[in-house]
């Protein structure tokens, strides 16, 4: 009985942000929701607050200027990302992959951010007001700071 229901959420999830959410290509934020796939889409300027996006596989994908505030990231791909001026306050990134993304003004207010791969992205004026950050090379470190990659 727990799993019909567990299932049936997770099924009607993303009907649930249909209505509330635009973005530039309303094909690309209905593939991503409905494969949890959506590489090289454009979903710039989107709002995602809340979402789960586990697992999601955004590689490449323009998020430019989007909300994902309190949206959950866990094991996310956003390999080559464009992710600037991005709002993650309050999101929950764990083992998510920023490998070569563009950060750049993200803002990671009161993030949660574990074990997240950022070697290679650009991260220029972050915010990370009382982000808690473990295990990931994001902070004060300057041009020899040693971040490690995925392998």
């Amino acid at each position: 009985m727990k799993l019909q229901l567990l299932a049936a959420i997770a099924l009607a999830t993303p009907l649930f942000f249909s209505g509330s959410v635009q973005a530039e290509n309303p094909q690309d934020l209905q593939k991503l929701f409905s494969t949890g796939e959506c590489n090289r889409c454009n979903l710039s300027g989107v709002n995602l607050s809340g979402a789960h996006l586990i697992g999601a596989d955004l590689r490449g994908a323009n998020l430019q200027g989007a909300n994902l505030t309190g949206a959950n990231l866990e094991g996310a791909d956003l390999t080559r990302a464009n992710l600037k001026g991005a709002n993650l306050t309050s999101a929950f990134v764990t083992n998510v992959n920023f490998k070569q993304a563009n950060l750049n003004g993200v803002n990671f207010t009161k993030a949660t951010i574990n074990d997240s791969n950022v070697y290679g992205a650009s991260m220029n004026n972050l915010n990370l007001t009382d982000a808690e950050i473990y295990n990931t090379g994001i902070g004060i470190g300057g041009e020899d700071a040693q971040i490690p990659d995925w392998d």
